[in-house]
């Protein structure tokens, strides 16, 4: 992919990664868990001295969060729980009845591929309103 004025784009082997209705687990009911893992949304960034990955993780606690490069990709891989009212007692819990669940939970996994001039080795992340901010900074 390459812009109007003909210059390589960093992340452009990025696919879109669109769900549809199709590609989610069927839930049957509050206590399903799918063995597959989701993937976040993410947007790339790019400044003259970094890349910038913002990563929608809302709901997903820090600690449950792991960052990593390996093969020159920047992996993601955390879990979140099934959303819940925070307020309800685990009977309460138990009790509520399902009719619609598109918020994804569970295992989540993503993988961004690195611009040949990222340096791994000073990478930093940030966990802020729900959203991980991941700075790749650039060799040089």
């Amino acid at each position: 992919m390459r812009s109007s004025v003909g210059i390589e784009q960093p992340f452009s082997s990025q696919p879109r990664q669109a769900r549809s209705v199709k590609d989610r687990p069927q839930v049957q009911n509050f206590g399903f868990c799918s063995n597959e893992t989701w993937t976040p949304n993410v947007n790339l960034y790019e400044t003259d001295a970094c890349y910038l990955v913002c990563v929608d993780l809302a709901g997903v606690d820090k600690d449950k969060i792991s960052v990593f490069t390996e093969d020159h990709a920047l992996r993601i891989r955390g879990y979140r729980l099934a959303p819940c009212p925070p307020e309800y007692s685990e009977a309460q819990k138990k009790k509520l009845r399902l009719h619609l669940m598109e918020i994804d939970y569970g295992a989540f996994s993503r993988v961004v591929e690195l611009p040949e001039d990222v340096d791994d080795t000073k990478i930093e992340a940030v966990h802020c309103n729900g959203l991980l901010w991941i700075e790749l900074p650039k060799m040089g």
